[in-house]
Parts: C-alpha cells; sequence; structure tokens
C-alpha cells in the first residue's frame, strides 16, 4: 500500500486547482433545492464546464488515485456537487465502463461526461430493500425485447432521469441471486409511472416507480442473462468505495467549522464537547487514510473498489450521525430552525445507516468477505 502521491499526480491536483480558482467565482447561484427543472440544469452545466476543460472522464479513465485527488479538490474548494449526475457518474457510468461491450459504452458514456444525459438507480423495491437479491420486478423476453413488470422504490433522480440502471428478475425458478439482470432503461418508454417522496428533511431526490410491460431492447443488457447480481456488486462497490470521498472531505470541513462556533456561542468551555469533537476529528482523519487504502487497493485490483468499501461505509455512516449530533449540541435550541447549517444535514445523515446498503448488510459482508465466518442464513 502506497498513501503518498507522485510527482504527476500531485502537477494534476496543482492544475486543478487553478482551473478551478479560475471557475468558480464565474458560476451563476445554485437554484432552490426544489426545483429539480433548474438543479438538472445547474447541475449538467456544470459536468459540461467539467468535460470543456478535460476533468470529465476522470470517474473513468483516470487512475483511482486521480479521481481521489479530483474528489478532494473540487470539494475543498466548494465546487458544485455532482448532484443530479450522482447515479451516471459515480455508479452506472463506472459499471458500463467497466462492464458494457464497445457499442454500449460508446453509447452512454459520453453523453454522461458532457452534461446531456441523466440517469437514476432502479435497485431497491417495496419487500427487496437491505436484501436487494429478493427483488420481484419480473422481465421476460420477447424476441429482441424484454417486457418489464413491477416497483421500485427510493429510486434517486427518477423525475429528471433520462435513463435508468435496473435490476430485474429474468429467471425466477434459479436460486435469487442468480436469476437477475442488469438492463439500461429509458425513462420515456411508455409504462413507466415516476411518484417523487418527499424525505424528512423536504427534499424530494428519490421517488417510486412503476413498471407497467415496459419494453427495453435486449442490447441494453449489461453483461449476461441472469449475470446481473455479479455486475451489480461492481456497482455497489463503486457506490461503497469512492462514491462518498467527497463527503468526507466536507464532513471535515464541518468539523471546524463546528470549533469556531463553539468557541464564539460559549460551548467551547464544555470540556465534554472539546473531547467530543477531538475524537471525531481522529475518526475522520482515519476514514481519510482508509479511503486512501482502498483506493490503493482498487488500482493494484484494475480499477474496482473491493471489499474494503464497506468498511468504509459501515463507519463513516455512523461518523457522520455522530458529527451531525455533535452539531446539534453545539447550536443548542437553534438546531430546531431548519435555516440555520447543518440541521438539514443532520436530518439526512439519519439515513445514511440505510442508504447504499445498510449497516446490517455492510456488518454480514465484513464478517463473510473479510473475516471467513460462515454466511448468515
Amino acid at each position: 500500500m502506497d498513501l503518498s502521491y507522485t510527482p504527476e499526480e500531485e502537477e494534476f491536483r496543482a492544475r486543478l486547482r487553478e482551473w478551478l480558482a479560475r471557475e468558480l467565482p464565474g458560476l451563476p447561484p445554485g437554484p432552490s433545492p426544489d426545483d429539480w427543472p433548474g438543479r438538472r440544469a445547474y447541475d449538467l452545466g456544470w459536468q459540461r464546464r467539467l468535460h470543456d476543460a478535460g476533468y470529465a472522464d476522470v470517474h473513468w479513465d483516470a487512475s483511482p488515485t486521480i479521481r481521489l485527488i479530483f474528489l478532494e479538490e473540487t470539494e475543498k474548494a466548494g465546487a458544485p456537487y455532482v448532484g443530479a449526475n450522482f447515479v451516471g457518474l459515480l455508479h452506472a457510468g463506472p459499471t458500463i465502463a467497466a462492464e458494457g461491450t464497445d457499442e454500449q459504452r460508446a453509447r452512454w458514456l459520453p453523453p454522461i461526461l458532457r452534461g446531456e444525459e441523466v440517469w437514476c438507480q432502479g435497485f431497491s423495491e417495496p419487500e427487496a430493500g437491505s436484501d436487494l437479491a429478493a427483488l420481484r420486478t419480473r422481465a421476460w423476453r420477447d424476441g429482441d425485447q424484454y417486457v418489464v413488470t413491477g416497483s421500485k422504490l427510493w429510486t434517486s433522480h427518477a423525475e429528471v432521469a433520462d435513463w435508468c440502471e435496473l435490476l430485474v428478475r429474468t429467471d425466477p425458478s434459479a436460486p435469487k441471486h442468480r436469476g437477475i439482470t442488469w438492463l439500461a432503461m429509458p425513462m420515456d418508454a411508455p409504462g413507466i409511472t415516476v411518484r417523487p417522496l418527499r424525505t424528512l428533511a423536504g427534499s424530494a431526490e428519490f421517488a417510486e416507480m412503476f413498471l407497467d410491460e415496459v419494453r427495453v431492447p435486449v442490447a441494453h443488457r449489461v453483461g449476461g442473462e441472469n449475470d446481473g447480481w455479479r455486475v451489480t456488486m461492481v456497482t455497489l462497490s463503486f457506490e461503497r468505495g469512492t462514491a462518498f470521498v467527497g463527503e468526507v472531505v466536507a464532513c471535515r470541513r464541518v468539523l471546524g467549522e463546528l470549533a469556531v462556533e463553539a468557541r464564539k456561542n460559549g460551548r467551547w468551555d464544555d470540556a465534554g464537547l472539546r473531547r467530543r469533537l477531538g475524537r471525531l476529528n481522529a475518526e475522520f482523519r482515519a476514514l481519510w487514510r482508509l479511503t486512501q487504502w482502498n483506493v490503493s487497493a482498487a488500482e493494484a485490483s484494475g480499477g474496482v473498489p473491493g471489499v474494503g468499501g464497506s468498511v468504509f461505509k459501515l463507519r463513516y455512516s455512523h461518523a457522520r450521525q455522530e458529527l451531525y449530533d455533535a452539531a446539534a449540541d453545539v447550536l443548542g435550541p437553534d438546531c430546531l430552525d431548519l435555516d440555520r447549517p447543518w440541521t438539514l444535514d443532520r436530518l439526512s445523515s439519519l439515513s445514511y445507516t440505510i442508504a447504499a446498503g445498510t449497516s446490517q448488510i455492510q456488518h454480514s459482508i465484513v464478517a463473510e468477505r473479510i473475516l471467513g465466518l460462515p454466511k448468515g442464513r
């Protein structure tokens, strides 16, 4: 494992910093959180700027270390987050890059990189969330098409998406992990109904989706028929491996801001709070090192993150909740004011032990694939 950076990597960092310093002051203000068409346009506009400057392909064509540097520097500079591009850039795109055919990569990857198309994720279902392999959405072959019927839940950015990375069951008689197929579904296909879901924080970036005999070309299948679980593990390794890098940097920044606020409002005099913030500082420094370790391991294995991503996801989810609990302690009664910094982030942090694989699932992965314990029932 090598946690140092080469001269070429440091040169990339310096060049990126210079570009961000020139570009960010000219950005227009962001849209309202409830304006999803506006947010889509804003996020795609930022992606187009990255593309035109030569930074759009770092998620797939660059080394994991260069990806790490890119995510670290853009977050430190306060650049726009990927937003509506999240699934395409960090989940579906890397999966297609790793598992797709030449024709699929040529069709889907350039529009994502140019900021022209948005993807959503159709994995979870009402009765198949933590146990993803228990999904029931059915797809059967009809010539050169699959006919899909079922429903999905927590479909990220479905209301503004052009494509959906969709998991379907193509062989109901096979063991549940072996009868699944990964499809790219056009969101303008007949038979799709999308209903936005409002979260505790008041946002609506998730939706439930109903599929009534939706036709998807067989050519849109990524990987083999009934090989979707293996392809999905590639997707989830990206989701749990490097997709949270920017958020770790953001949490470290928030921790510093909390210390400043505590000094201003007198809470810094509480020795217990100082110890709490100090421990969280050590926690996030360790998580950053773990991220570097995961990136180094991915570099050695061809670029796909491994099971170390589950170790990271497990601890990060809880550390993020602890961070925003500390924020509430610093703010006192003001933590109930939704217009104050960190309040909405505290509400959203409650979902992190569920989203992208529950903590219970991460415990099972660590136990079975790292510790070698027997598979749970």
